[in-house]
């Protein structure tokens, strides 16, 4: 009963063996299945930029918070709600009457001196000639002499009167100091305004050029310095919010004059031409500025890279065969990364991934594309 029963487990046993091996997934080995089905790219050899992301804030090289320094009603407001204006256009009139007033008679008070100095001067020279002819005394000559110089300082005194007077008459005109945009109206025609006020009646602000301000840590200095003082300006591109779309490009402009103790940063300054106005005051955006470019490097698609732990490795195929080949991946940049270990115009697996393993047969789909070409490194 006993050799029975040891019987019936052992073939029972045998039986869910088989089971288990029918439902194991077949490798890709020869002689272990039929090959696996991949897409393939080729390595290239070529150059690949050096980047530096940041978050950049959208910065007006010029923007004018213009408030009024005189006291008056509003009689006008010239621009209209975002308007583009140029520099020297009118943009608030504030009633001048009474400066006009104060002006009229500080150039009344100007010219009566002035005659009155005039009149100095004749009887100065008239002193002049009689002393020359002993007809009046020394202290007569001297003190005619005195009394045109004090008549001189008071024209002097008269003449800035008018000129300060002049100066706040001006000012009961705005106008728009550069080229820009103003924001919405703040102000309208009967308000009354103050001197020195800090409330503001117009913000115009600079759209063209425009400015992007980010920060990198203070360990890029060293590459980025060397190109500010030789006069070769860095080139910086701006991307949207998903880091998709490159919104423009434009050139570092400066660098701070020092790091922020606090975070280790320093700030950078880039320039942007804005004809179109993609960049716009206060608005977030990424920064890729280029530091550097790598020349002569072998360069893959990011996707045909593969790893375990720390190890970066490829599958190289020859002969309908993968082979695994450990690597070094570098520099990345827009869907492609240089690496080092294998060599240009090795063919690479670029699908499948999950079922190659070393020695693999494999079966192409696809004629292998170079590197910059391949489909997977589209931006």
């Amino acid at each position: 009963m006993g050799v029975v029963l040891v019987l019936v487990f052992y073939l029972a046993f045998r039986h869910h063996d088989n089971e288990t091996q029918a439902a194991a997934p077949k490798g890709g080995k020869k002689g272990f299945g039929g090959p696996v089905t991949i897409n393939t790219a080729s390595a290239k050899q070529g150059d690949i930029g050096v980047y530096l992301t940041a978050i950049g804030t959208v910065t007006p090289v010029y923007t004018s918070v213009i408030t009024s320094q005189v006291n008056g009603i509003i009689n006008t407001v010239h621009y209209k709600e975002a308007q583009v204006v140029h520099k020297g256009d009118a943009l608030i009139d504030i009633d001048p009457r009474i400066y006009q007033a104060q002006l009229l008679q500080a150039e009344g008070t100007l010219e009566k001196d002035t005659h009155i100095l005039e009149q100095a001067r004749m009887d100065l020279d008239r002193y002049q000639k009689a002393w020359a002819r002993n007809a009046i005394a020394k202290q007569i000559l001297d003190d005619q002499e005195k009394l045109a110089l004090q008549d001189e300082g008071t024209v002097k005194n008269d003449q800035g009167v008018v000129d300060q007077d002049r100066v706040t008459l001006s000012y009961c005109h705005i106008t728009s100091p550069f080229d820009g945009r103003v924001g919405l109206r703040l102000v309208d025609p009967g308000n009354v305004v103050q001197a020195n006020s800090t409330t503001p009646l117009v913000v115009v602000t600079q759209l063209q050029p425009i400015t992007v301000v980010f920060t990198v840590a203070e360990d890029y200095l060293g590459e980025i310095q060397p190109h500010i003082q030789g006069g070769t300006p860095l080139g910086v591109d701006i991307f949207d919010r998903a880091q998709l779309k490159k919104i423009t490009s434009g050139k570092l402009l400066a660098v701070d004059n020092q790091i922020d103790t606090t975070t280790g940063t320093v700030r950078l300054r880039a320039q942007f031409d804005n004809r179109k106005n993609e960049l716009f005051p206060n608005q977030f955006v990424n920064t890729r500025l280029l530091v550097n470019t790598q020349h002569n490097v072998t360069l893959v698609p990011t996707s045909v890279i593969q790893h375990n732990g720390s190890v970066a490795f490829v599958y190289v195929i020859q002969d309908n065969t993968a082979h695994l080949q450990n690597i070094k991946p570098g520099t990345e940049d827009n869907g492609m990364t240089a690496v080092t270990g294998i060599n240009p115009n090795d063919v690479l697996a670029n699908s499948s991934f999950e079922r190659l393993q070393d020695k693999a047969q494999v079966k192409v789909t696809n004629t292998p594309q170079p590197a910059g070409n391949s489909e997977t490194n589209a931006p």
